[in-house]
């Protein structure tokens, strides 16, 4: 019998496929239906600093200062008796999650501060989490900025959490780095227990007729996740951390490629909310087919096959590859190259 477990962040999943933060784990029955399709872990939604913040302003404004200058305003608008903030209601969600299901719940956090890091990784630990996900979602906007000092503000948060938390921490990571894999290294220096390869950064539009730039948000794609893989292979071996990837994993073949790559677990979103938390399953049940119709006994067996230690031709996973692309693309009949 093909044997799916694999280790995660010192996690013992009993299948590579988790579902990475996003709305489906507001849902009590979403997340039910997770477990029982064959997740291996869970990762909750973020819990986002700026958000918290902003409730919490928003609150004292329109309760607690609803009278200056307006006396009669408290009759019209009684204090409550108590009030759910954004922390508490993510702690509450976390701590019902734990009590409901058998694998691993992860949590998520994305501050914008160094006492926001520490503050709610330290209460998400204390609500039962089994490990953090440090989702570092920062565009480094400013010009005067180097990148040692951008990589050095990560390792610094990082450094800050370890020092008040004891979960395993993961690093949620963008793939807009001058060096992925010297930064890799610092994390695992400064106690990262894994990474999470990559964060997708949402490009906001313009509004041509209001002049005004606009959110635009957008579902991956599988070709996004053939960059996941190839840094998972570069990466594979030539660190101690655990390694997800994250972005464009919609299929059974996507998530064979990733673990052969060497990655540790394939975490999967947009795939699940267009088809549902059921499509998990069948994306597992694809990768057991395959891997018994190729004799393959367990993931341990397969991870890191084609990595760029293993690979034939480690080359590909370096420019002789890019090279090699252009050279043999065949162009249109009477175009110059």
């Amino acid at each position: 019998m093909v044997d799916l477990s694999t280790d995660y962040l010192g996690l013992e999943l009993a299948s590579p496929l988790v579902p990475s933060a996003s709305p489906l784990s507001r849902d009590l029955d979403s997340a039910r239906r997770l477990e029982d399709a064959g997740a291996g872990a869970l990762v909750m939604y973020s819990l986002f600093e700026e958000e918290v913040q902003h409730a919490e302003e928003a609150t004292a404004r329109f309760l607690h200062e609803q009278a200056i200058g307006f006396g009669e305003a408290e009759s019209f608008l009684p204090q409550p008796d108590s009030y759910i903030n954004e922390v508490d209601a993510y702690l509450e969600q976390l701590t019902r999650l734990k009590q409901m299901l058998d694998i691993p719940v992860i949590a998520s956090l994305n501050g914008v501060s160094d006492d926001g890091w520490v503050r709610y990784a330290r209460l998400m630990q204390e609500a039962g989490a089994d490990a953090l996900e440090l989702n570092v979602y920062y565009v480094a906007a400013d010009i005067s900025q180097s990148a040692a000092e951008v990589e050095s503000r990560y390792v610094g948060m990082l450094h800050a959490v370890r020092e008040q938390v004891s979960l395993p921490v993961a690093m949620k990571l963008s793939s807009q780095f001058s060096s992925v894999g010297h930064l890799v290294g610092s994390l695992e220096a400064a106690g990262a227990a894994g990474v999470v390869l990559f964060n997708r950064f949402y490009q906001p539009d313009i509004d041509l007729e209001t002049r005004e730039v606009v959110p635009s948000l957008t579902l991956s794609s599988p070709h996004e996740a053939l960059l996941r893989m190839h840094w998972a292979a570069i990466l594979h071996g030539r660190t101690r951390l655990a390694l997800a990837v994250s972005g464009g994993f919609h299929t059974a073949a996507d998530s064979l490629k990733a673990i052969m790559a060497g990655a540790d677990v394939v975490q999967l979103c947009s795939v699940l909310l267009q088809q549902g938390p059921e499509e998990l399953e069948r994306i597992r049940q694809g990768m057991l087919d395959w891997m018994e119709e190729n004799e393959y006994n367990s993931i341990r067996q397969m991870r890191g096959c084609v990595s760029y230690r293993n690979a034939i031709d480690p080359a590909a996973y370096e420019r002789a590859n890019y090279v090699k692309v252009l050279e043999t693309h065949a162009a249109p009949r009477g175009v110059w190259r």
